[in-house]
């Protein structure tokens, strides 16, 4: 009888907990509060608990649940193939929040939805999924980011006609941008882990109001990862582990975070390193491209000898390590202090796209060696948050940060003795600090002022390499020179209506520079070179929903670019045939911009969304035949060059359109594509036009995407578009070794296709394994502007652990 009482109360008590449901984040695998679960009639329904937990004992066996959440694409099953899958439901993100928050364009919290600039928001959810090798290739793989890549360590990004310079990287609202980011393809950004990026936002578009100088074509605002706190008192410790391996260049990367999270104290640690062999291009494209010969040094001597694999660029290959230390501290629910510590160093690595550059008759090639040095990053960033309200405020952050920049250049020439050297280090100096206040009605304030003061160590010399002896030589900065700006802001955000709402912002900022030029190796016509000038910027932009499923922004701004020591007294740097000498005689260049922009959701079952955008640019820098000394070419490193200098001798105006779309074909499977059209004109003094450099091809990707509770794939396509010889840069058209020739023999930009494939597993709560098959069709393609050929067919495999 007791035997049968007991058996009795463990039915009941197996029926009572079959009855219970968990709802989760199939991503995260998180639990979902307050998810709504509702049959067809919707005359029964339930709520989801604190712990994502719901009762579903009121629905009948065979009845359809539907479980919907805000953000979430809804799933609809039965009670019984809820019970059979383990009494667990997965829930998938929609590729569209309406209520996604976004922080970069006001440094605050604000809905997307009421911003009328574009914003592209790329979640950690995404970035493990994509996995990505650099910062570059993260950027790259939203499908809206041109990257274009001169070597294997390297990724210069792409917006809306403008690159490097003209664009502002910033970390966890700290700017990278110091001051000798230069015109040329600049390669900061793979010092970012992807790992411990939390979230990314790319702002297309001016974004000078907040950002300052150089937020012309738009802000890539790199957000990483917090350290969590407990909301008890304990001591918990969490973290992830991960392996990776790539088979188009031999990658190995190890990474490794802890946290330690207690009630008012939180610690996070991360380690990556990442080891670069050289990379295999592809089987099926323009013989032009493969690396037939190489230099080498053979007796003492530079010799040109056949590459036993054409296909294998060397040497590309490189090794890099990236680490993070947070530590915060939560003395109450108003106060909040963080501590952000970032290094990242890699190691030598060729320049891929100077290394096959021909000699002036073809016999040979140009350069034996030309490599960067280490590349090292070191950023500390305090940040102290208050959200206690007063008059004027009712949240404030405070950030300081102070950040370390080394590189050089070395190259030499082929069967010369003399290595060239140069290494630059930048000491930035930054501190903000950013109010909100939204207690004026309707009317949300955002103001702040920031103050940035860079120092520039220049140093050069030229090394004997038969004889060892090293002598002191011309830098490529004025040593010692200085980039100081002060600004202040107020940004605005008005709720006109419940459907439409108003943002509008202005800035001043101030720019000073000061360097003294050496003498002892050129007779410069001038010693030192000062500037003293400001900018007000401004933008004002509408979010309109004319229905709850369709909306419309309209956004005009302008933007900035003050010039820096690059600009001002780059002392002297080789380009193909030329030379760039300084130039202390520049202005500001300013830009002004348009976009309006569209977003349509059908019933949840597709979005549409698309921009339009037009930008004008004033006393552009750019860089234009000069003379030095009255001479327009002169002797440089033993070879007679035309004489080059930034000057602010052109206009331009680029504009274009982006697309996207997302169709749910059902729950599990979705249909996602972006495509990118920009053109861009630079007109120069003498009213010529030519095309803009940084204009990319058009671009784009298709992708199907099937997601199952613990397996989701993508079957994804990537293009380009053709850039003929006629629409092909001034500049890019004297590079023709890294271009396919026409039928004219004229230089272009082939179009590209590639079809790839990805896929992610989890074998249980703690452990994930990822899968891609890239380039399947092992084309040989080389993106626009890019001296390095891009991949060919690439295995890559991922294991995560997480506890």
């Amino acid at each position: 009888m007791r035997l049968l009482f007991l058996l009795g109360c463990y039915f009941v008590i197996s029926y009572g907990w079959s009855q219970e449901i968990k709802v989760l984040d199939a991503d995260t695998r998180q639990p979902l509060v307050n998810a709504l679960l509702y049959n067809v009639s919707k005359s029964k329904t339930a709520l989801s608990d604190v712990d994502g937990v719901c009762d579903i004992s009121q629905f009948k066996g065979s009845e359809r649940i539907t479980i919907s959440y805000m953000g979430y694409q809804p799933r609809t099953v039965t009670k019984n193939q809820l019970l059979k899958r383990g009494n667990r439901i997965f829930l998938m993100p929609q590729t569209e929040q309406l209520d996604e928050v976004v922080m970069s364009i006001s440094k605050w919290e604000q809905q997307k939805k009421d911003i009328p600039q574009k914003i592209t928001s790329i979640s950690a959810q995404s970035i493990a999924f994509t996995n990505p090798q650099t910062a570059a290739d993260l950027l790259q793989n939203s499908g809206q980011v041109f990257v274009q890549k001169s070597q294997l360590g390297g990724g210069s990004p792409m917006i809306r006609g403008f690159a490097t310079n003209r664009l502002v990287l910033s970390v966890d609202g700290v700017r990278m941008n110091n001051a000798i980011f230069r015109g040329g393809n600049i390669q900061n950004v793979i010092s970012i882990d992807p790992f411990t990026i939390k979230n990314t936002e790319v702002i297309f578009g001016p974004g000078s109001v907040i950002y300052g100088s150089d937020a012309i074509g738009g802000v890539m605002n790199f957000l990483t990862l917090q350290p969590h706190f407990l909301k008890r008192d304990s001591v918990v410790v969490s973290g992830n582990a991960n392996v990776r391996y790539a088979s188009a260049n031999n990658e190995n990367t190890t990474h490794g975070d802890v946290n330690l999270a207690s009630e008012k104290w939180a610690f996070l640690s991360s380690i990556t390193y990442n080891s670069f062999d050289d990379l295999r291009m592809g089987s099926h494209g323009p013989d032009s491209y493969l690396r037939n010969t190489l230099v080498v040094r053979q007796n003492d001597t530079d010799a040109l000898v056949a590459n036993g694999n054409p296909k294998k660029q060397l040497p590309t290959g490189y090794d890099q390590i990236n680490l993070l230390q947070k530590i915060s501290h939560k003395p109450s629910n108003t106060w909040q202090y963080d501590l952000g510590l970032y290094y990242s160093e890699t190691s030598s690595y060729s320049r891929y796209d100077r290394l096959i550059r021909p000699n002036r008759d073809g016999t040979a090639l140009r350069s034996a060696e030309w490599n960067y040095g280490p590349q090292k990053w070191f950023m500390g960033n305090l940040q102290l948050f208050n959200k206690a309200r007063s008059k004027f405020y009712d949240g404030i952050k405070f950030s300081t940060a102070y950040q370390f920049f080394e590189e050089s250049r070395n190259d030499r020439n082929y069967q010369d003795a003399i290595r060239n050297k140069t290494k630059e280090k930048v000491d930035a100096l930054s501190t903000n600090i950013d109010f909100e206040n939204k207690r004026i009605g309707n009317l949300r304030l955002y103001y702040g002022g920031e103050y940035i003061y860079n120092k520039v160590h220049s140093e050069g010399s030229q090394e004997n390499i038969e004889t060892g002896a090293k002598n002191r030589a011309a830098s490529r900065y004025p040593d010692g020179a200085s980039w100081q700006t002060l600004a202040g802001y107020v940004n605005a955000e008005y709720k006109a209506m419940p459907n439409l709402t108003v943002l509008s912002g202005i800035r001043y900022s101030h720019v000073w520079i000061n360097a003294v030029f050496d003498t002892t190796f050129y007779p410069f016509p001038f010693t030192k070179t000062t500037l003293n000038n400001g900018a007000l910027t401004g933008s004002l932009g509408i979010s309109w929903f004319p229905s709850q499923s369709f909306q419309l922004t309209l956004n005009g701004s302008t933007g900035f670019r003050a010039p820096n020591i690059d600009d001002i007294g780059k002392i002297f740097d080789s380009e193909p045939g030329s030379v760039v000498v300084p130039n202390p005689q520049l202005e500001p260049e300013y830009a002004y911009n348009v976009e309006v922009g569209i977003k349509k959701n059908f019933k949840d079952k597709a979005v549409l969304r698309g921009a339009a955008f037009y930008t004008y640019l004033v006393d552009a820098l750019v860089r234009r035949d000069f003379t030095f000394n009255g001479e327009r070419e002169i002797l440089y490193n033993g070879e007679l060059s035309n004489v080059q200098a930034i000057q602010n001798a052109a206009k331009a105006y680029v504009y274009g359109f982006e697309m996207g779309a997302e169709v749910f074909l059902t729950n599990e499977l979705q249909f996602t594509t972006n495509l990118t059209i920009t053109k861009g004109i630079e007109e120069d003094d003498s009213g010529e036009d030519s095309a803009a450099r940084h204009a990319a091809p058009t671009f784009g990707d298709v992708h199907i995407i099937w997601t199952l509770p613990r397996l989701k794939t993508d079957l994804f396509l990537n293009y380009n578009g053709e850039i003929s010889y006629e629409d092909l840069a001034l500049t890019e058209r004297s590079k023709d070794y890294i271009y396919e020739l026409d039928a004219n023999g004229n230089p272009f930009s082939p179009s590209w296709y590639t079809l790839n494939l990805r896929s992610q597993y989890k074998l249980s709560e703690k452990l994930t394994t990822s899968l891609a098959l890239e380039n399947i069709t092992d084309q040989r393609y080389r993106t626009y502007s890019s001296g390095i050929v891009a991949p060919g067919i690439n295995l890559i495999l991922g294991l995560r652990y997480s506890f």
